[in-house]
């Protein structure tokens, strides 16, 4: 689970709106033989990527996912579906889907005779899964504050690249706003919206919402969305000087 985890976090800034999931395939005995992530909403989930590598080895096996597997057609047929026909015998899961339809892709799974078990590892998958479900609880995205503190405004560039990729949308410290990883979204699903600074914070988180956006990065102390949108917060990030970067989540 925690190598499902890991490779998840590698749609972190692409997946939005969908989740970022990581699936790792064992085989009959234990010995892991193929895994993926989901990349961007349109594409494969990560179940399926990881039979897909996994191939005819995934029958008799385990399924080990970040998150319940999806029992619904949209984009992509439904990822329990792609777990019976490959015929695993176990699943494995992490978290929950609140936006799992009917009863659900575990239920479906277990009355297909499937053995499943879930909560495992389950806050150490809400690291790269907490920003959707809060994104989902509280209708607006994840807000993310980072700074520098000392000598020189801006985070280093290696810190910097990292925090960006991890997010949807990122507010420049003049106030411009981009995509984390340009392009990095499903065409149709996702566009990146001007900022109004003069408007009230809940239209602009509203905003930022309607835009596809589950995670928003603000640059800069010096940063006029980071005083408008100060309330709403959820992760300060301040790097001192010379200095490893400190975190603190607000509650």
């Amino acid at each position: 689970m925690r190598r499902a985890i890991a490779i998840s976090a590698q749609g972190l800034g692409t997946t939005s709106p969908n989740p970022p999931v990581g699936c790792v395939i064992l085989d009959r005995d234990g010995v892991p033989v193929g895994e993926g992530y989901h990349l961007r909403k349109g594409d494969h989930h990560a179940e399926v990527n990881a039979l897909a590598a996994a191939g005819e080895r995934a029958e008799g096996g385990t399924a080990v996912v970040t998150l319940e597997p999806c029992n619904h057609h949209g984009r992509t047929p439904p990822c329990r579906q792609a777990l019976i026909d490959a015929k695993v015998s176990r699943v494995l899961m992490s978290v929950m889907d609140p936006t799992s339809r009917g009863e659900g892709g575990a239920a479906v799974l277990e009355g297909a005779g499937i053995e499943v078990e879930r909560g495992v590892l389950e806050q150490e998958a809400l690291l790269v899964l907490g920003p959707w479900l809060h994104s989902l609880r509280t209708g607006r995205p994840h807000v993310t504050w980072a700074y520098t503190v000392g000598v020189d405004e801006g985070h280093s560039a290696q810190v910097l690249t990292e925090l960006r990729r991890a997010h949807d949308l990122v507010i420049r410290r003049d106030g411009t706003i981009e995509e984390g990883v340009p392009g990095g979204h499903g065409a149709g699903v996702f566009h990146v919206p001007t900022l109004l600074i003069g408007e009230e914070p809940a239209k602009v988180l509203h905003t930022l919402a309607d835009a596809g956006a589950r995670s928003v990065l603000i640059e800069g102390s010096n940063n006029e969305a980071a005083r408008l949108l100060v309330d709403a917060v959820d992760r300060l990030i301040i790097e001192v000087s010379g200095t490893p970067p400190r975190q603190s989540r607000l509650q």
